[in-house]
């Protein structure tokens, strides 16, 4: 029997730099990025009960990515409407963000043994929902 570290480092250059990777954007991932929060009341809520909200809608030629999304529970995403936050009178609690590229391993939510999740939280962006 070998024994080998669940970490293990390859020797080389990779062709593209992973640190210029954008993480794609699911709604499981943005509701663990949020930390099942929603953005406009506060709340914490199962997944099933949160929507990907966008900032600026786009009825008003809002984007689909992470600097425009959010958590919301369904009343406050009903609430909004197509309104952007100022004009709906629903001031944000948190700042949206794109995550790292640590912290989207975490996000993708896959089984990450407990080693693994040391290093990956030793990389994690000192800024970052993950570590509060």
């Amino acid at each position: 029997m070998i024994a080998i570290n669940s970490i293990i480092g390859t020797k080389g250059v990779p062709s593209i730099n992973p640190f210029e990777l954008k993480p794609s954007l699911t709604n499981s991932k943005l509701f663990a990025r949020d930390r099942n929060v929603c953005a406009y009341c506060g709340g914490h809520f199962h997944e099933e009960d949160l929507t990907r909200e966008h900032i600026v809608p786009f009825a008003r030629n809002g984007q689909d990515h992470w600097m425009n999304v959010v958590t919301a529970c369904r009343p406050c995403n009903h609430r909004k409407g197509p309104r952007t936050p100022e004009q709906a009178h629903m001031p944000l609690l948190y700042a949206p963000y794109v995550p790292s590229l640590w912290e989207d391993f975490i996000l993708r939510n896959r089984r990450i043994l407990a080693d693994q999740m040391e290093f990956l939280m030793a990389h994690v962006p000192k800024s970052s929902r993950l570590l509060a």
